[in-house]
């Protein structure tokens, strides 16, 4: 495979510093004067150096970072929650037309194999020379916590290409540039396993905790994290043998194990018992629910870690600042990009205050008296926002002459800013911005992107007790996460159980990348192909602003698409692999 054969070394001797080595870096070739790979594995910083370089392996806001639009979007605009809103571009996630083909998945899918794959070679590559090495004789317990470091890297990426292609070719050591590159593609079976035995082996080994001076680097707990969303995913429907939609090569999607629903369970009582049952912080509303994303915590179990000196995309100039949601996800009246717009039936996942759900009616009042996360998580029409009321509100002309009776709302299609980037929706995403910033280029202070928190193990362990048919347990932690939110304790079981655990997963864990899996792996075709709706706002004459409910656009949906499909110049270079469902 192509990305196997691009030797990695060349980055880990020219970037030792984990603000600087972004995605625009990996094609550079080794400098005159660079560090040796001797002098590199004879000391143990540097080779703690290499190490940190294969974090940028953990991902965040940006789901392309070599890619423009992909430094600006996560996975939330392919999902259920929202549509990428400039200009009604599909060519950014491709989820209309045909949909994904091995030659186009859309922009910011279109390498997620290949950087996978290349940081897994960086981690081979590690784990091969740091043994018996110089660096290791120096100090035989911290290339201990690095070796694990590497392997839970490792594994991650591993967890990550099982989510997106099903099985797939388990590498152990580095490939070499001259050598065979016609692999084949191991079960999914066999790559859950490996994930959960490397993730066992480096949780023995990683400390518990870290100071606060490595927050973002890996811990037993982030090992254990892992693990626990591997086996909720393993267990599901999308890998049942009896429920899976593939007809074909069933061994890269099926995870036949009959204990596969206590494992998950295991998985996610293994962080319960270290961390506690009763751990999540408590908020008293939804200012402080906001700032629970906005700086390291102790529900954080893995983060990848920004500041004024680690950005998303290099450090400074149009790629940096820009690239975070102050300033990719703002209204357009705020000088902001607005690129996902969350829909409207996403919006309507949100309880009421009183914990009644809307039943995906569109209520009288559709802002008033909704859950804490409502406000903490969506901007709408009037919502307090940067210290002004947020405006999608077009208005009406003048009975008898051609202009607007007031002026378009500043965030509206006729507003201010780039108004193409205006909301198609009637609503942004507000859950991970720091209102405190007086300008959207500024970067607060540690700011985190969380990659695991205790709130998904606390769900993890509801859905897993679920199917195990314990509601008693599975509501009790449900019920933790939903009173946090404020929210009254939830009361049901069976089948209305696990539906609410859905929807709690939908409203409690929005936009951090979990909805696009979710409903894959629930096979809720329903939430995969839909009438993406909005609220349309018009400032009347006699001064009132009422809204309809518009059709923004139909995403349709193909049963291929469960799964990304290997790219064409794979398959092209490696005959072996064999195609994911529906892709041939």
């Amino acid at each position: 495979m192509k990305n196997i054969r691009r030797p990695f070394m060349a980055l880990l001797l020219t970037c030792f510093v984990l603000a600087s080595c972004d995605e625009d870096i990996l094609n550079t070739k080794q400098q005159d004067g660079a560090v040796s790979e001797e002098e590199v594995y004879s000391q143990i910083d540097t080779a703690e150096s290499l190490v940190q370089v294969l974090y940028n392996s953990t991902e965040s806001w940006a789901l392309r970072r070599n890619e423009f639009w992909g430094q600006r979007v996560n996975l939330e605009g392919a999902s259920f929650e929202a549509k990428f809103n400039f200009q009604n571009r599909n060519d950014v996630y491709n989820l209309r037309d045909a949909g994904w083909t091995p030659g186009n998945p859309g922009l910011v899918f279109q390498s997620k194999w290949e950087s996978y794959f290349y940081y897994i070679q960086g981690c081979n590559e590690f784990l091969s020379k740091i043994e018996g090495s110089p660096a290791q004789g120096q100090d035989e317990d911290k290339a201990r916590v690095l070796i694990a470091e590497a392997r839970f890297l490792r594994a991650n990426l591993y967890s990550k290409l099982l989510r997106f292609f099903g099985g797939v070719p388990i590498f152990t050591a580095p490939n070499e540039l001259n050598g065979n590159y016609d692999f084949t593609r191991n079960s999914y079976e066999d790559c859950v396993n490996f994930i959960v035995s490397e993730l066992d082996a480096a949780a023995q080994i990683l400390p518990q905790t870290r100071p606060a001076g490595e927050f973002g680097r890996a811990t037993s707990l982030a090992a254990l994290a892992v693990k626990s969303r591997t086996l909720l995913y393993a267990a599901s429907d999308l890998h049942d043998p009896s429920k899976m939609p593939q007809t074909e090569n069933i061994e890269l999607y099926s995870y036949p194990v009959s204990s596969k629903w206590q494992d998950a369970a295991d998985a996610a009582k293994a962080v319960i018992d270290i961390v506690g049952d009763d751990a999540l912080i408590q908020v008293a509303d939804a200012t402080e629910y906001q700032s629970l994303f906005l700086s390291p915590n102790e529900n954080i179990l893995f983060a990848r870690p920004y500041s004024s000196t680690i950005y998303e995309v290099g450090t400074g100039g149009f790629s940096a600042v820009n690239s975070l949601p102050d300033q990719a996800q703002s209204p357009n009246g705020y000088t902001g990009w607005g690129l996902c717009s969350p829909t409207h039936d996403f919006a309507l996942e949100f309880n009421f205050a009183d914990g009644t759900t809307t039943g995906g009616v569109t209520p009288a009042n559709p802002h008033e008296n909704r859950e804490m996360r409502y406000y903490a998580d969506l901007t709408f029409q009037g919502a307090l926002f940067r210290r002004r009321p947020v405006d999608y509100a077009l208005s009406d002309t003048i009975p008898g002459e051609n202009r607007p009776a007031f002026r378009h709302g500043l965030d509206s299609p006729e507003g201010r800013g780039n108004t193409q980037h205006s909301s198609k929706t009637g609503y942004n995403i507000r859950k991970f911005h720091d209102e405190s910033i007086r300008v959207l280029t500024e970067i607060s202070p540690d700011r985190p992107y969380i990659l695991y928190r205790l709130a998904e193990i606390y769900l993890n362990y509801a859905e897993a007790m679920a199917e195990l048919e314990q509601d008693g347990v599975a509501l009790n932690f449900l019920n933790k996460v939903s009173r946090r939110a404020l929210q009254p304790n939830i009361v049901a079981g069976g089948e209305a159980l696990k539906e609410g655990i859905k929807r709690e997963r939908r409203v409690e864990l929005c936009f951090e990348g979990h909805n696009f899996f979710d409903e894959r792996r629930w096979l809720n075709e329903d939430h995969l192909g839909f009438d993406i709706r909005g609220l349309k706002y018009t400032k009347k004459i006699d001064g009132t602003v009422p809204f309809e409910n518009v059709s923004v656009v139909v995403r349709p949906w193909f049963p291929k698409m469960y799964y990304l499909p290997i790219p064409e110049n794979e398959n092209e270079i490696s005959p072996g692999l064999t195609q994911n469902f529906g892709y041939n």
